[in-house]
């Protein structure tokens, strides 16, 4: 059975796969633009132009018309033959100052079925050369035949011409014998010798007369190739576009067929299908709608749902933990302290990883966003805000007199903040002598006397004693909001007083996080569209194989697919 889940796959997910994917989209582009480019190199586009030839036999009668079996009284194959053989390939590589072999790769002839005709077609780079060449392939063709027909037809007459010349000096022999003979039987065979030869004679004569008169035209260009007649081929910009396209079409494709076999994180029931965990809320990725503050709020929300957690008695450490090195749970881990300290917890990152500095410089980009200003805890008789600017708050504005008094210095940090519970005035303190109150706090009882300035700031009563508590923070502490975050490894961990956030090492390669979940809790750090189902789903088995139990899971937007 199948560890993924079935989903249907929508329209969106058609349009949004191949986006997520984009670099295999890219990379078949390029695949196709450099296999386009390769093609051009090796056969660049060409144009070509085309002549015909129409093939006559040579005959005795000039005007005899060629019948129903044109085709059988001259052979095509041997036309064609003769066409493309090296006299005529040479004639035309030396008018065009080409070469042999480039001319016969270019020339191309073609015999139609059932006719007496040869189609020349050359191709080459530009139209000018291709109309020129096969026109002239065409001529020289024309003029190799008729030579060849000329030079039969030269030595037929020849050999008449020396046959004629035996049988006239035969002939001349006869009739020398038949003058001088001396009787009638010689008389009567001279003569019918040089009768015999004198026959002979004319038969050869006729016979040469005839060989002469024979027309030796191979046949004529009944098309010769023109400019407007003549096909240019495509330009290489429309083979580059067409790798491109082609090479991005596969692209995509591959997108879909690497979805099929490398399921991602899409959605949060997807996410939470696979996980069996609650969500504990969605961090969007920064984008054209999203902006930077949209974002820090997602944080502080889940940071506000972690920390109605942890009010409930879940335990720490709080393992903050991701399947692979590509699920980064650094960012997510600053974030989610920074927001449990802006609530007014103590925080403690611990990494064992190498990733302090890390750490530290997203505390410090995160903190930078939180919402500034002071924070001061309820207290059960209630509590007045203090006011920005160094000025105190009387205790009577609250409407309760046992109130506290609050005094903010100028452009200090909250921890400098003093809160000076009232006490009675004068008119309700025991009978006695008064007694000026020492500015110094008393040894042993941590209290001291305000001064007749702070007498003033008091308000209308008489001498007033408070406890000054003041918060003293470790020298490696970052205050954020109401409460403060340090950073160290996890070894160091205080175990009580502050929230221990673990950000542990990627579960594929380490197990240490599924072990200190064991003893605490663990938040799954998910991203869309990066984290892999198998790798969910293996983490959350894992660490219910360990006994942990975990929180729940943040979905991030962080993935680029």
């Amino acid at each position: 059975m199948s560890d993924q889940p079935a989903r249907t796959v929508t329209l969106t997910d058609l349009l949004r796969i191949p986006s997520l994917r984009w670099m295999t989209v890219v990379a078949g582009a390029a695949t196709g633009l450099l296999l386009a480019i390769g093609y051009l190199v090796v056969a660049p586009p060409a144009a070509s132009a085309t002549a015909v030839v129409a093939v006559r036999p040579v005959v005795t009668d000039a005007f005899t018309y060629p019948g129903a079996g044109a085709d059988r009284s001259v052979n095509m194959n041997v036309e064609s033959g003769i066409a493309a053989s090296t006299e005529v390939l040479s004639r035309i590589a030396e008018a065009r100052s080409s070469d042999v072999v480039e001319v016969r790769r270019a020339l191309e002839i073609e015999v139609p079925t059932g006719g007496q005709i040869l189609r020349f077609t050359y191709s080459t780079g530009t139209v000018d050369d291709a109309v020129d060449t096969v026109n002239l392939a065409a001529a020289t063709y024309l003029q190799v035949r008729q030579e060849m027909y000329e030079q039969q037809r030269t030595d037929m007459l020849a050999s008449y011409d020396e046959s004629i010349v035996k049988v006239a000096e035969q002939q001349d022999a006869a009739q020398s014998r038949l003058a001088n003979a001396n009787s009638t039987p010689a008389a009567d065979a001279a003569l019918a010798e040089f009768g015999s030869l004198s026959n002979q004679l004319t038969e050869l004569n006729a016979a040469r007369t005839e060989i002469a008169a024979i027309d030796v035209t191979p046949g004529w260009i009944t098309q010769s190739a023109q400019q407007q007649l003549s096909t240019d081929g495509p330009p290489g910009i429309l083979y580059l576009v067409a790798g491109l396209l082609v090479g991005a079409v596969l692209g995509v494709l591959l997108t879909y067929l690497r979805e099929s076999v490398d399921r991602r994180i899409r959605s949060e029931a997807e996410a939470s299908e696979v996980a069996g965990l609650p969500l504990l809320g969605t961090v969007r990725r920064r984008g054209l709608r999203v902006d930077a503050r949209t974002v820090d709020a997602d944080v502080r929300y889940v940071g506000m749902a972690i920390a109605e957690q942890l009010r409930q008695a879940v335990r720490t450490p709080v393992v903050v933990i991701s399947s692979r090195n590509r699920e980064d749970t650094t960012p997510m881990t600053a974030s989610l302290a920074v927001a449990l300290a802006a609530d007014g917890q103590d925080v403690y990152i611990g990494d064992d990883s190498h990733r302090v500095t890390a750490l530290r410089d997203a505390l410090l980009a995160d903190r930078r966003r939180v919402p500034s200003g002071p924070f001061v805890p309820a207290q059960p008789g209630g509590t007045a805000p203090a006011q920005p600017g160094g000025t105190a708050q009387r205790p009577g504005d609250s409407g309760d007199p046992e109130s506290t008094l609050i005094f903010s210095l100028p452009n200090a940090d909250q921890d400098r903040t003093v809160i000076l519970p009232r006490v009675t005035d004068t008119a309700d303190a025991p009978a006695g002598p008064a007694r000026r109150p020492s500015p110094r706090p008393t040894a042993g009882t941590g209290q001291s006397r305000p001064s007749t300035g702070d007498r003033s700031a008091a308000g209308d009563g008489g001498p007033v004693v408070a406890t000054i508590p003041v918060r003293t923070l470790p020298a490696d502490a970052l205050t954020v909001g109401a409460g403060m975050v340090r950073i160290g490894l996890y070894a160091q961990a205080p175990r009580d007083g502050e929230i221990v956030l673990f950000n542990a090492p990627p579960a594929e390669s380490d197990e240490r996080g599924v072990r200190e979940a064991r003893t605490g809790t663990a938040i799954v750090v998910v991203e869309r569209d990066r984290t892999r189902l198998a790798d969910l789903r293996r983490l959350t088995d894992r660490l219910r194989a360990a006994g942990a139990e975990p929180l729940g899971f943040v979905l991030t937007g962080s993935g680029r697919g």
